[in-house]
């Protein structure tokens, strides 16, 4: 059984929940435990996953957000820093899984989010348990 943390940037917050049900879901079928943490925002959840994985009571990591581009520059930064922040972790050797939504609009982020949808928590749960596994096989 591994350990899982959820770090969750809480803005839209009924998008997040159909989120973290989902990536949930997915570590409770795989038999694995979690805890979700709150960020102000997605830029800032690199910088926590960094800080929480720096002892050992985490094996992997779920980013989870929402995105909805605006009227101003600001989704190109928030989308491309925070993405660029996950990649450098997992180039480190973390497990993390990409659950934060970039969408156009919130219907987009509505399907996306909806476990019985896209299940996009759930896809980046399973996309942390797959790194891990990589991780630990070659270790």
């Amino acid at each position: 059984m591994a350990r899982f943390l959820i770090v969750e940037a809480r803005f839209y917050g009924h998008l997040n929940d159909m989120l973290v049900a989902g990536a949930g879901a997915a570590f409770k079928a795989a038999g694995h435990e979690y805890e979700v943490m709150v960020v102000p925002g997605a830029l800032e959840i690199p910088g926590a996953i960094s800080l929480a994985s720096e002892g050992d009571r985490f094996d992997g990591f779920v980013a989870i957000g929402v995105v909805i581009r605006g009227e101003t520059y600001h989704f190109e930064i928030v989308a491309g820093e925070s993405a660029r922040g996950i990649m450098a972790l997992t180039m480190d050797g973390i497990p993390v899984g990409n659950g934060i939504l970039t969408v156009e609009n919130e219907a987009q982020a509505l399907v996306r989010a909806d476990p019985s949808q896209g299940n996009k928590g759930g896809d980046a749960a399973k996309a942390a348990m797959a790194l891990l596994t990589i991780k630990e096989q070659y270790a």
